[in-house]
C-alpha cells in the first residue's frame, strides 16, 4: 500500500526535508511512498535535485507550485507569510482522488513504523493529531484565541488529513476572517487557527509515540516513572519531533537526541 506524504516548504528547508525524508525510507524498506510538496518559490533546479533524491530511494515526488495569485487578498500575520495557510487549506490543490495524507514537518525524524497512524479511522473527524500540554495551557489558549470549546492545544507538526471531509466542511472565508480579526493574538498563525476553528474535529493522537518534543526528554521520563527512556524512545516512538526555535542542523544546537540527529543527517547528505 502507497502512503501519501505532504510537505509545504521553501528552499530554506530542503536540508532538513531530505533528513526527514531519509529516516522515513530508512524505517520503511516495503513501503512505496508518494511525497507531495507544496511550494511557492522552490527553483527548478532544487526540485530536480529533490526529485533525483526521492526518486533514488524508489519513491515519488509531486512538486505542486501555489502560484502567487493565491490568498493574495489573504491576511497575513507578523513575519509569516501567505504560505502559512499551505497546510490547512492543501485540499484545494492536492488531486481530488487523494482521501487522506500525512503531513509531516522537515523538523522531524522518523524512529519506527507510521503506517499504523497512517491507517488510523478518522471516521467524521478533518484531522488527528498530537497535543504538547507541559502545563496547563489549554485554558489560557482558549481565552487567548477566543475558542471556548477548545478541547486541547493540538501540534500542527504532524497531522493526519481527512482530504475528503475536509472539502466538504473547510471554507477559505471563515479561515482568513478569523486571521483577520485576530490578527493581535495570534503567535503561531497556522497553528492557532488550526486550533480556534477545528479543534472539536481533531481526533487525539498519541504525543509520546506520533509527535515527542525532543526538548523534554526528562518531562516524558519522570510522569512516566522512567518508563518512556532513551530505550523506549529509539524502539517504540515513531515520531520524534524537533520543536522550537533551536533546531538541531543547526551548528549552535546542543539539545537532546542531537547525535541520532546527526547520525541520520550524515546518512542523508553525505560529505
Amino acid at each position: 500500500m502507497s502512503v501519501s506524504i505532504l510537505v509545504t516548504l521553501n528552499s530554506n528547508y530542503l536540508h532538513p526535508l531530505k533528513v526527514m525524508l531519509k529516516s522515513l525510507f530508512l524505517q520503511h524498506p516495503e513501503t512505496p511512498f508518494a511525497v507531495y510538496l507544496l511550494h511557492s518559490s522552490i527553483r527548478p533546479e532544487e526540485l530536480a535535485e529533490l526529485n533525483r533524491y526521492i526518486g533514488g530511494h524508489g519513491h515519488e515526488l509531486f512538486a505542486i507550485r501555489v502560484e502567487s495569485g493565491y490568498f493574495a487578498e489573504a491576511p497575513v500575520v507578523k513575519h509569516y507569510s501567505k504560505e502559512m495557510y499551505y497546510r490547512i487549506l492543501a485540499f484545494r490543490f492536492l488531486p481530488p482522488e487523494l482521501d487522506k495524507i500525512l503531513y509531516l514537518d522537515p523538523d522531524l525524524l522518523i524512529l519506527n513504523d507510521i503506517r499504523p497512524l497512517y491507517e488510523t479511522e478518522l471516521g467524521g473527524h478533518l484531522f488527528a493529531a498530537a497535543y504538547h500540554d507541559r502545563i496547563p495551557l489549554t485554558e489560557l489558549n482558549r481565552l487567548r484565541l477566543k475558542a471556548q470549546e477548545l478541547p486541547a492545544y493540538y501540534n500542527s507538526g504532524v497531522l493526519l488529513m481527512n482530504l475528503r471531509r475536509q472539502r466538504e466542511a473547510v471554507r477559505e472565508e471563515e479561515i482568513f476572517a478569523y486571521v483577520k480579526e485576530n490578527k493581535k493574538r495570534l503567535i503561531l498563525p497556522d497553528q492557532d487557527v488550526l486550533n480556534a476553528l477545528y479543534s472539536t474535529s481533531i481526533r487525539d493522537l498519541d504525543e509520546v509515540r506520533y509527535n515527542y518534543d525532543a526538548r523534554f526528554y526528562r518531562y516524558y521520563k519522570l510522569a512516566s516513572g522512567g518508563k518512556v527512556d532513551m530505550d523506549f524512545v529509539v524502539r517504540q516512538t515513531a515520531i520524534l519531533h524537533f520543536c522550537g526555535k533551536r533546531k538541531p542542523w543547526l551548528k549552535n544546537y546542543s539539545g537532546p537526541f542531537h547525535s541520532l540527529y546527526k547520525h541520520y543527517e550524515k546518512l542523508a547528505v553525505p560529505d
